[in-house]
């Protein structure tokens, strides 16, 4: 946890003073083994980072002394449309996209993402907020994503991905592309990742129906949770 992530029911006295318990609480005593007197990176969910001075640490609640002024790092430019992984891979997933400062996320059904997989546990919204708020922590960030699902391919792609993806450099990660991935975009782009083993035929028609390009990442076959960083990787070098 490289920032303890504030939300407004954690103040106490306005905007001054926090008050935590439980696992952020357990991991500034366990992790940091910080002490009384002590300055932890901090920042309001949806605002701004700062310091947090301890002035309590036991075994039930840390308090902390609070001043936000620094702003989080720019969101990527980028709406990711997520074929559902497996529910592990999901979080995993998840996080590492919310480090990397994607905001827009679309987890989207396709011919190759069991129907189990929409029941998962993770898919509730709190545990999608949860994977997010761990993204948010580990890459000193405050703004959550807006994760949306949509269950149904074929009318996403026919009623509302071309609209959103309007604007900006639309790609999709498919294996057998004979078109490497760019590097250093620099304009907005809207990024579809399919599932394990890729789009099927009819789903790279519709996508590239709505002007998705199909771009690779080499000869190897890369599991999503790989795919992704190294495609945002190239996309944004400097992000």
């Amino acid at each position: 946890m490289n920032l303890i992530l504030l939300f407004e029911q954690d103040f106490v006295t306005g905007q001054e003073r926090v008050q935590l318990r439980g696992r952020r609480h357990q991991h500034v005593r366990e992790i940091h083994r910080a002490t009384v007197g002590e300055e932890l990176c901090v920042g309001l969910a949806g605002g701004r980072m700062g310091r947090g001075l301890i002035t309590r640490l036991d075994d039930s609640v840390l308090e902390m002394d609070i001043q936000l002024d620094t702003e989080p790092p720019p969101a990527l430019p980028l709406l990711l449309v997520l074929a559902l992984p497996r529910p592990p891979v999901l979080r995993r997933t998840l996080i590492a996209a919310t480090s990397m400062g994607v905001k827009r996320i679309v987890l989207l059904h396709a011919n190759r993402v069991e129907k189990s997989f929409w029941g998962a546990k993770v898919m509730a919204e709190e545990e999608l907020r949860n994977a997010a708020i761990l993204g948010l922590e580990q890459a000193k960030d405050t703004l959550l994503p807006d994760i949306q699902i949509r269950d149904r391919f074929k009318p996403f792609v026919e009623d509302e991905l071309t609209d959103l993806s309007k604007g900006s450099t639309a790609l999709m990660g498919h294996p057998t592309s004979s078109v490497p991935c760019p590097r250093d975009i620099k304009n907005a782009v809207t990024l579809a990742v399919g599932p394990e083993g890729g789009f099927v035929p009819y789903e790279l028609e519709k996508l590239e129906a709505c002007g998705f390009a199909p771009i690779h990442l080499g000869e190897r076959i890369l599991r999503v949770e790989t795919v992704l960083p190294a495609l945002l990787a190239r996309l944004f070098p400097l992000a």
